[in-house]
């Protein structure tokens, strides 16, 4: 039977980490540093050490591989993923500096252990983009798929990615505060075994969103999000498997506080508990959180 969720996940240490100012366009989440980049990146480490050892205090298992310099993102591995099938899949990244992620140590890395079943990587020169799991949150029990469409989401690409790969594909625009669209699909919306979580407030076109809950709530309990905890990164969470394969939620701590305790009963209905650790300055000046830290590797 086909899983939702894993036990493993991938890390990447950082080896620097500041605000990247290629992304910032397209990422409205992302604040000017108000600090030295060494003092961000000490602060960003220290942050990044302690929410490991969360999720190997709770038995869920951590390979770590070593960012690269001139990767200020590097901490969010956007451009490969797993699934419970051994596929893997590469992808095209908007930003040049995300490019370079991709360094071949990492990809070699990755094709020792997995079947490459999919190589999108050449679509940036065509100007078509989508950020593995970042663009597309995955329900790979259902094959279906959802993807916010934005800078870093081509609507056409993310076509080709469900034919290729075999799965129904949910497209939606959406708006922050700022009349932007939310640059990444995983700030909007997370899905585990039993249950899911959306910000649909911030989704434009009405049918898409009717469309899209519809099609969540077919399988699992939806709970909703607002458009505040979605700026608070609620919405930027992850099942994930621990100890004798209990299930956990895992959130930032700025997340946790901001869920109502009405949420936080819906969840413990599903997991087995809430977990995380304050990671504000990664937050802060990556503008993303604790989903955007985990590769899952099924």
């Amino acid at each position: 039977m086909t899983q939702q969720s894993t036990r493993h996940i991938l890390l990447i240490e950082p080896a620097e980490f500041y605000r990247n100012p290629q992304t910032a366009d397209t990422n409205v989440y992302q604040h000017d540093e108000d600090e030295g980049h060494l003092e961000t990146f000490q602060k960003a480490l220290q942050e990044f050490r302690n929410f490991r050892n969360v999720l190997v205090e709770h038995g869920i298992h951590i390979t770590t591989l070593k960012g690269s310099k001139g990767c200020p993102d590097h901490i969010f591995p956007n451009w490969a993923s797993t699934d419970p099938e051994g596929r893997l899949v590469f992808y095209p990244m908007l930003n040049e500096n995300r490019q370079a992620e991709r360094t071949p140590e990492m990809l070699d890395f990755f094709k020792k252990y997995y079947a490459l079943a999919a190589d999108f990587r050449d679509e940036e020169k065509n100007g078509r983009y989508l950020e593995s799991t970042g663009s597309l949150v995955i329900d790979h029990v259902h094959k279906r798929a959802y993807c916010a469409l934005s800078g870093r989401s081509t609507e056409s690409l993310a076509k080709d990615w469900a034919d290729k790969l075999g799965y129904k594909l949910y497209t939606f625009p959406t708006l922050t505060h700022t009349g932007k669209p939310v640059y990444h699909t995983d700030l909007t919306m997370f899905i585990g075994t039993e249950f899911a979580a959306i910000c649909a407030e911030c989704i434009t076109d009405e049918k898409k969103r009717d469309e899209v809950v519809a099609s969540l709530k077919e399988h699992r309990e939806v709970v909703f999000l607002s458009k505040e905890q979605l700026a608070n990164f609620c919405g930027n969470s992850l099942e994930v498997k621990g100890d004798s394969k209990k299930p956990y939620l895992v959130m930032s701590a700025n997340g946790q506080s901001h869920l109502t305790n009405e949420q936080v009963t819906f969840f413990k209905r599903y997991v087995t508990d809430i977990i995380g650790s304050d990671i504000s300055t990664i937050e802060k000046y990556g503008g993303g959180s604790a989903r955007c830290l985990l590769l899952e590797l099924h």
